[in-house]
């Protein structure tokens, strides 16, 4: 399926109008970033890098695509003439998926000609700003896990696709499995699930409901004992199932409370194994006020696929670089207020002392030399990596594995934040973003 009508208008207006004046060749430097942390968190999680590459690659204008914009009369003949021939031919570099940015942090740089690389804005815009807000989000809510396994349900409160992509970076900054099956079958993500409060509403009774469900999935299956009566619930569930029973699961009332009460009366049936997981509502502050309860996983809904109040990453898609009339390179920049951005080719590294991050370092160029490398700077760990070379992208960062390799990455990197960074109050980014201004 193409990708290429996800796009804005104006970019196409944008392309038709260079096509005619002879600047849609001129070669350019794009790039992705955000100004700010939404929030006042305190880092932010790079998401959907992997699924961006693979909707490049579909990006094409096809009869249908090309049919559209000629009845709307969007661009004319010439532009419609280019678009059925486009293919993304240039060079994208960028942050790894799983790696942490912090404002300023040039995520994604684009590189090609104005008219290849201009008509992508909206796509990445669509896609980075909603994955690694849920990233960003989900990872704020893995710290305040600690070890305790959490798991993504809420594919309800999100668009169908959007669900699936959520799923997706939850999965990423630690997530240990999700509720939506499209997300396992595309991304190999472990699914579960059990039953609903309408499953207990459908039988005559809690405990024909409990027993129908133990006769189908077994004694480690989890039951939900909060229909009717909490107490009624656990004292029904270890009747049925034993002591063996697998575990059970609370979605309303005061949790710290009810969980405390729960542990408490499945100890003393005999029911010292039994598992309890609580759902209801979920986002990192509640689960950090869980901690020292006993509850052993936790469900999250909606906060998790809405950005736990921030739904987007707030990031932008702007020229940097271009060539002048003449092929000499020129840096260029916005200077609005509070929306400027910073000209120039860009090299990123992440400062470490002892293995701690203390700041994102970024290193400007006017010219198009080369670029510092992590040689000049021993002390940092250079953050960008070929995504995309010459319109190709590397199978390294796609599909299945490119999920895998994004979680690890991710898990590594998080070892480097100070310890101030896990906090989950509002503050200032845990490291302060460095601007360089290298001679060109």
């Amino acid at each position: 399926m193409s990708t290429a009508l996800h796009t804005d208008r104006y970019e196409l207006t944008m392309l038709d109008a260079a096509l005619r004046d002879g600047t849609a060749d001129r070669h350019c430097v794009f790039e992705l970033f955000g100004r700010r942390l939404p929030g006042g968190r305190r880092f932010g999680v790079v998401a959907g890098t992997g699924r961006l590459l693979s909707l490049i690659q579909d990006f094409r204008f096809g009869d249908d695509e090309l049919r559209f914009l000629r009845d709307e009369r969007v661009v004319d003949a010439a532009t419609l003439d280019f678009l059925e021939g486009y293919r993304f031919g240039g060079s994208i570099t960028g942050y790894r998926e799983g790696e942490l940015y912090f404002p300023g942090s040039p995520i994604l740089t684009v590189e090609g000609s104005f008219a290849e690389a201009v008509i992508l804005e909206t796509l990445a815009l669509s896609v980075l700003n909603h994955d690694s807000a849920i990233a960003t989000a989900a990872a704020r809510m893995a710290i305040a896990a600690g070890e305790r396994p959490l798991s993504e349900m809420g594919s309800r409160r999100a668009g169908e696709h959007s669900a699936v992509a959520a799923a997706r970076a939850a999965y990423i900054v630690g997530f240990a499995a999700t509720s939506n099956l499209e997300a396992g079958r595309t991304w190999s993500i472990p699914t579960m699930g059990t039953a609903a409060h309408a499953w207990t509403l459908l039988h005559d009774t809690e405990e024909a409901a409990f027993r129908a469900q133990i006769d189908a999935l077994g004694v480690d299956t989890t039951l939900l004992i909060d229909t009717y009566d909490i107490h009624e619930g656990v004292a029904t569930a270890v009747r049925v199932a034993g002591t063996s029973l697998g575990g059970v699961r609370i979605d309303s009332g005061d949790l710290p409370i009810v969980a405390g009460q729960v542990r408490a009366q499945l100890d003393e049936l005999g029911a010292a194994k039994t598992r309890i997981t609580v759902t209801s509502d979920l986002d990192e502050f509640a689960i950090a006020s869980l901690a020292a309860s006993p509850v052993d996983s936790y469900g999250v809904g909606t906060s998790v696929v809405t950005g736990s109040g921030y739904p987007t990453a707030g990031m932008v898609y702007k020229l940097v670089a271009r060539q002048d009339a003449a092929g000499s390179w020129v840096g260029v920049e916005k200077a609005s207020v509070d929306k400027a951005s910073k000209g120039g080719r860009k090299a990123a590294f992440r400062t470490l002392d002892q293995g701690t991050a203390t700041s994102e370092l970024i290193v400007v160029s006017d010219g198009f030399e080369e670029l510092d490398t992590v040689a000049t700077h021993p002390d940092a760990r250079a953050l960008h990596v070929p995504l995309v070379v010459a319109g190709e992208p590397d199978a390294a960062y796609l599909g299945r594995e490119g999920v895998t390799a994004a979680r690890a990455h991710h898990s590594r990197v998080l070892e480097e934040l100070p310890v101030r960074a896990l906090a989950l109050s509002r503050s200032d980014p845990a490291i302060p973003t460095v601007f360089v201004e290298r001679d060109g």
